[in-house]
């Protein structure tokens, strides 16, 4: 419970955090407004406020977006912003350039780093060259709007790898979290076997040694000595039955396990964090296939790259190597039996464009 708190805690901070760089990155269309202040009158001066609510509107849109990791929906919110943007720069004139420290970070933060320089740059650029070229723009330094644009793509940058490291930070400790589970669990199943199965056994051999040396007994003596025979024999079972239930194969400690496994061997895992849409009854099933999947993929498969794809009804390990399934004794056709006594269906061979593919569709 305390992991669980201290997730949730770390995950509010970072929410409030990226609250208020966003409400500080609004400070920019409020500069913009000033130059609308001084360059425009009448209607012009309300539509260009307008255009600047706008702005403001669709960047907290953004961080929204982002929050929920709605990516399609952010970028379309930032096309949007930088159309607005554009319709204020006649209107606001130079001023209109420190909207540029707002688009340009949105939009560096999102792509690769040889982009992002690249964006850094034309924005910084475009900052410092446009003035000196559109006539009555060159009223004041320009270089103040490129610094913004540098200074400000920084800050986010350093702020988005930050929150990425607490991301991170919050999958570790679940993953430890469930490694902890797993590992009592298969201590529990350890502590009954070694203390109640030996005795059991024992008292169930004594038992059945008693039952045939006392055969000149009473016969409700020997009905008696049955009795205890049959009980400790169910007992042992019942045992048996408790041991295998706690050391079952669980999707979470597959998962967990199968992280460790792959960077291990060098493989890069691309492993889902969350499985609560997987119904319980499938969980043992799914994680039958990723321990197979996984092991087969660091076994034969030369791989850079593994996924693991989970919904409801079904579960695909896939990889980008070179190198083709297990053979024979790998497990794969003790698996296909598994999956096929459940009602499911087991779908394994190449994938495209390269690597291979295990997929487990479980019954409907």
């Amino acid at each position: 419970m305390d992991d669980g708190r201290g997730a949730a805690d770390l995950r509010g901070l970072d929410e409030r955090r990226r609250l208020l760089l966003s409400l500080g990155m609004l400070c920019y269309p409020f500069l913009a407004g000033a130059g609308l202040a001084q360059y425009t009158r009448g209607p012009g001066l309300v539509a260009g406020y307008l255009l600047l609510a706008g702005v403001s509107g669709c960047y907290l849109a953004m961080v929204v977006a982002a929050m929920r990791s709605a990516w399609r929906r952010y970028w379309w919110l930032l096309s949007v912003l930088t159309a607005l943007a554009l319709l204020v720069t006649p209107l606001a004139h130079e001023y209109s350039l420190i909207l540029v420290a707002v688009i340009v970070p949105s939009a560096a933060t999102r792509v690769a780093a040889w982009a992002e320089a690249t964006l850094v740059a034309v924005g910084a650029a475009a900052c410092v060259v446009v003035p000196l070229v559109v006539p009555g723009w060159n009223t004041g330094p320009s270089w103040y709007y490129a610094v913004a644009v540098v200074f400000t793509t920084l800050l986010v940058h350093a702020f988005s790898r930050t929150a990425t490291a607490n991301q991170q930070l919050r999958e570790a400790r679940a993953e430890v979290a469930r490694l902890a589970s797993e590992a009592e669990r298969n201590r529990i199943a350890r502590d009954l076997h070694d203390l109640l199965g030996h005795s059991l056994t024992a008292i169930t051999v004594k038992s059945t040694l008693a039952r045939r040396l006392a055969a000149g007994a009473p016969p409700a003596a020997l009905a008696e000595m049955e009795s205890v025979e049959q009980l400790s024999r169910q007992a042992l079972a019942d045992v048996r039955a408790a041991v295998s239930g706690y050391r079952e194969v669980t999707l979470a400690g597959e998962l967990a396990r199968g992280r460790e496994l792959l960077r291990a061997a060098g493989v890069v895992a691309d492993l889902p964090t969350a499985y609560d849409e997987v119904p319980q009854e499938r969980q043992e099933l799914f994680g039958w296939v990723v321990r197979e999947g996984l092991t087969n993929v660091v076994r034969h498969a030369r791989a850079g790259r593994c996924t693991v794809e989970l919904t409801a009804s079904s579960v695909e390990v896939r990889d980008d190597g070179t190198g083709g399934p297990a053979g024979a004794g790998s497990g794969l056709d003790g698996l296909r039996a598994r999956v096929s006594a459940a009602g499911g269906v087991l779908t394994a061979g190449p994938a495209q464009p390269r690597g291979w593919s295990l997929r487990v569709e479980a019954p409907a």
